[in-house]
């Protein structure tokens, strides 16, 4: 991270949202510019150690926001998930390379993997774009309102623990594997914990996609 990115500054608390249990969506003033897919490092306190999130807001909205799993046993997300109109978070300038473009493209994510996508989806990068969102239950598909409008038939939600009608019974990664064809010519941008990252550009160097189409954002 350079300098300029590590420095953090004081950002205003707009909102606090759960919008599926143990997930919250936090808005803060926004006080960068950005691409839509950057991150940012978030921290309580001044002093302490940020932790990095992706953006899951549009390039012209008011407010910054972020999605985040609440660890109980975490450093930062109890704190995060107490915080109040008002209060003060510290946030660094945003970063990152997982830029989204006007290119075709698959959208890969599982969890809160689905936060850059969001970005990317509110500040209008949304056509030619396929979006498969893996989650374990039905409440695992965060802004699927707002997705399941826009997408249409290019809205692919795999949920490998409750089967649906609607949803595709399984992961991401065996979604992928059922593929006979995927475009050689399209970006690949998958965003979610390690192993499905490493397991989904796995199986597409296999069906042909070039490394170099691929791209990843790992959560930890």
């Amino acid at each position: 991270m350079a300098k300029n990115e590590s420095r953090l500054y004081p950002s205003k608390v707009t909102g606090l949202e759960e919008i599926s249990p143990g997930v919250c969506l936090l808005s803060f003033d926004k006080r960068f510019d950005f691409r839509p897919g950057q991150l940012l490092g978030l921290s309580v306190l001044e002093n302490e150690t940020q932790r990095l999130y992706s953006i899951a807001s549009g390039g012209h909205d008011r407010d910054f926001q972020i999605l985040f799993d609440v660890m109980h046993h975490g450093h930062l997300t109890p704190r995060l998930a107490v915080l109040k109109k008002g209060d003060t978070v510290f946030v660094s300038g945003p970063f990152g390379r997982f830029f989204g473009t006007l290119e075709p493209a698959y959208w890969v994510a599982t969890g809160t993997g689905i936060a850059p996508f969001v970005s990317m989806f509110q500040s209008g990068l949304a056509r030619n774009k396929i979006l498969l969102h893996g989650g374990r239950t039905r409440s695992s598909f965060y802004f699927q309102d707002d997705f399941l409008p826009a997408f249409s038939g290019n809205y692919i939600r795999c949920c490998s623990g409750e089967d649906f009608e609607e949803y595709f019974c399984g992961r991401v990664t065996d979604f992928l594997l059922q593929q006979n064809e995927l475009p050689l010519t399209h970006l690949y941008y998958l965003c979610g914990r390690a192993e499905m990252v490493v397991e989904a550009r796995d199986i597409l160097i296999s069906k042909g996609i070039h490394f170099d189409r691929i791209l990843s954002e790992i959560y930890f």
